[in-house]
């Protein structure tokens, strides 16, 4: 069998910014920052 090597030129840049969680945390705090997130916009928009 053969490995493929991927390029980091190859691939696109991904954007990450919505992501601004600690590493390792779990699916209840992904979703707790979520909500705090969309919150905080719905109150900017009103």
């Amino acid at each position: 069998m053969s490995e493929q090597q991927t390029d980091a030129r190859d691939e696109p840049e991904v954007d990450r910014s919505h992501l601004d969680v600690e590493d390792g945390c779990g699916c209840a705090e992904v979703w707790e920052h979520l909500s705090e997130t969309r919150e905080a916009a719905a109150e900017e928009s009103e």
